[in-house]
């Protein structure tokens, strides 16, 4: 142990802190032994997903049954002493207690006998999925009114004869207490959390599906997750912060897929204006190019309701070219005066100039717009975007929920040798780092541009910053959405008003950045990885953002395994495109594995017919040896935590801080 440890001012005065909480070579001593221990625990099972988009019940039902983990545990543990009816009901049960405790109750004839045979299947999965991790930590997962007796019966067992009477009783009395239903839930609950043991979501909670605010009321529950920002999650946090160009496009997507419930019902946003002003403008056009899209809640709708859907639809996207084009001429260093369309629109001969081209239109009915003006609102567009503002800034659930985001979220992570970010590194031709402007005419390019961008967006939010930096920040939301340098978008234009009034498919290309197009070399994957410090043996980059068409052969799995892009189209409207409904990347303590889903039906289904989300599980990379605690990142920081805790021992024990006995 080296003098100069106890020289140093500052590395004496961390040590007096630290023996505040270890004030003695005892519990100093008990620590070091408990953390030492800890490492030798096997790694536990991180879950990645990214482009949920709403759609809550496909979510929830990954979380419930962690990807098929729970099947395969229940497999491994009762294997052929249990019917493959019997462990798919088993699986149900844990999945969900409550729904299927009703309908067990109301068939089987001897509850008592059922609920033995249950509550002492469920202990030993529970022991099982709780053997990776500390006593402690398992108690922090139990609870309150249950964790003694889920104790007793996790480090109990039935095969120890001294010990048979003792569990049994503890079994029967639940039963006759009349409490067993509530363990059971209590029960399952626990082995749903302790199956997974950290969660990372890639990005994109928002848009298309109906439940984006019940993901993230669940969200707001969970214990260890983070977030990487996509650019979905982006513009409604814009729209949160009180950019109108945001409030437009969260509006206008919500409308085109027909998903007013997280509008509405979500976060109480008040549409009625906008209702109002769209049938007195547009009552006379058929806006069937804004009629619900394909796929969506809206094919469900009356043909009045997806008319009214329609009509609003248009309103607001004539609105937020409007609005867009406002922050066009605030910022021409964003160079994106190009997109100002309705400026280009030749109504005597009903065309547009795009890129210098003209293409003739579908239609040029928008009599809120002025030729000589095209970008000024009128006074009712104004009355309604007053309105929609104020509803976005003052919703309080929304305002809740863009705090977790904020929380457990930013633009990037590094995580046990992982790389996450949602969508791009912006790259030069050449594939070296691209720098962009962001605030104040400062650069930034790979880590430095990611960091500093999470940093001005959360500024946004922030009462104490700079009101011009503030300001700035919450107009780049709309840059972050849509801009060609964007880390989340990374594309040479949105072509929003192209794919509404052109029927030409040439001006509709979205042009993708460098990135997605080296992003499957594995030089140019090694080297971002160098650049932001990522290092390693098994080290990978996890995007999602660009849905994996797998019915035309695209391959999750790139760059010779080291980027792996886990977008496989959650939402119901991407299913026909990609052929699956999601991924689940899944890292244990044996390796990578890539768990492709097919649609997912109902809750309902599951519980009556047993039939679990199907799955498809790609081997991605398997390690030569178990992984441990002390192989992670965690790891890492308790070998740091021992190496300090094995100093204040020496200080201990030569005098240099005092023992408070």
């Amino acid at each position: 142990m080296a003098n100069n440890t106890f020289n140093d001012t500052d590395n004496l005065r961390y040590l007096q802190l630290l023996s505040q909480t270890f004030p003695t070579v005892a519990t100093a001593s008990t620590e070091i032994i408990n953390l030492q221990a800890i490492l030798n625990l096997p790694k536990g099972t991180e879950h990645f997903v990214a482009d949920i988009h709403g759609e809550y019940e496909a979510f929830q039902h990954i979380l419930k049954n962690a990807s098929g983990n729970i099947k395969r545990k229940v497999n491994e543990l009762f294997g052929n002493t249990m019917r493959e009816c019997d462990k798919r009901e088993l699986c149900t049960l844990i999945y969900y207690p409550e729904k299927k405790l009703e309908l067990v109750k109301a068939k089987e004839k001897d509850m008592a006998d059922w609920y033995q045979i249950t509550i002492h299947q469920l202990v030993r999965v529970c022991r099982d999925v709780s053997s990776k991790y500390t006593r402690s930590k398992v108690r922090k997962a139990l609870p309150a009114e249950f964790s003694y007796i889920i104790q007793e019966l996790l480090h109990e067992r039935t095969d120890d004869v001294n010990k048979t009477a003792y569990v049994s009783a503890i079994t029967d009395t639940i039963i006759s207490t009349g409490t067993a239903d509530n363990f059971i839930i209590a029960l399952c609950n626990v082995i749903q959390r302790l199956t997974i043991d950290y969660l990372h979501i890639l990005g994109d909670i928002y848009d298309r599906g109906p439940g984006a605010h019940i993901i993230m009321d669940t969200m707001r529950s969970y214990k260890s997750w983070d977030i990487q920002w996509g650019n979905h999650d982006i513009v409604w946090m814009g729209a949160a912060a009180g950019n109108d160009a945001c409030i437009c496009n969260v509006l206008r997507m919500s409308l085109r897929y027909a998903n007013l419930e997280t509008l509405e019902e979500g976060y109480g946003i008040n549409l009625l204006p906008l209702l109002t002003f769209a049938l007195d403008t547009y009552g006379d056009d058929p806006c069937p190019e804004f009629l619900p899209k394909a796929g969506s809640s809206g094919e469900g709708l009356d043909e009045r309701s997806r008319l009214r859907i329609a009509r609003m639809h248009k309103a607001i996207t004539v609105i937020q070219f409007k609005k867009e084009a406002e922050l066009f001429e605030k910022y021409p260093n964003w160079k994106m005066q190009d997109r100002e369309l309705l400026k280009e629109i030749d109504y005597k001969n009903g065309t547009v100039k795009v890129d210098g081209v003209k293409y003739k239109m579908i239609t040029c009915n928008f009599p809120t717009v002025d030729p000589k003006n095209p970008n000024k609102l009128t006074p009712e567009e104004e009355a309604v975007m007053r309105g929609l503002h104020s509803s976005f800034v003052h919703s309080d659930k929304l305002q809740r929920h863009m705090r977790t985001m904020l929380a457990h979220g930013c633009m990037y992570a590094i995580y046990n040798n992982n790389l996450l970010f949602h969508a791009s590194v912006p790259l030069n031709p050449d594939g070296t780092l691209k720098e962009v402007e962001l605030y104040d005419g400062k650069r930034y390019s790979g880590k430095e541009l990611m960091h500093n961008t999470g940093l001005l967006l959360r500024s946004a939010f922030q009462q104490d910053t700079d009101p011009k930096e503030k300001a700035y920040a919450i107009d780049y939301f709309l840059y972050m959405w849509c801009g060609p340098d964007s880390v989340l978008f990374d594309k040479a234009k949105m072509a929003t008003f192209e794919r509404y009034f052109l029927t030409d498919k040439e001006p509709q290309k979205e042009a993708k950045g460098i990135f997605f197009n080296l992003r499957d070399n594995e030089k140019t994957v090694d080297y971002i990885l160098d650049s932001f410090g990522v290092t390693g043996e098994n080290r990978h980059i996890i995007t999602g953002h660009v849905p994996v068409h797998v019915t035309k052969g695209e391959k999750p799995v790139k760059a010779n395994g080291k980027m792996m892009v886990i977008d496989g189209g959650f939402s119901k409207a991407y299913h026909k495109e990609t052929g699956i409904a999601g991924y689940t990347l899944v890292y244990h303590s044996r390796g990578f594995e890539l768990v492709q889903h097919e649609p997912f039906t109902s809750a309902d289904d599951v519980v009556r017919t047993g039939a679990d989300i199907k799955g498809t599980t790609m081997i991605v990379e398997m390690s030569t040896h178990r992984m441990k605690v002390a192989d992670t990142d965690k790891g890492a920081e308790l070998k740091r935590q021992i190496s300090d805790l094995k100093n204040l021992l020496y200080a201990y024990r030569h005098g240099f801080i005092k023992e408070n006995r």
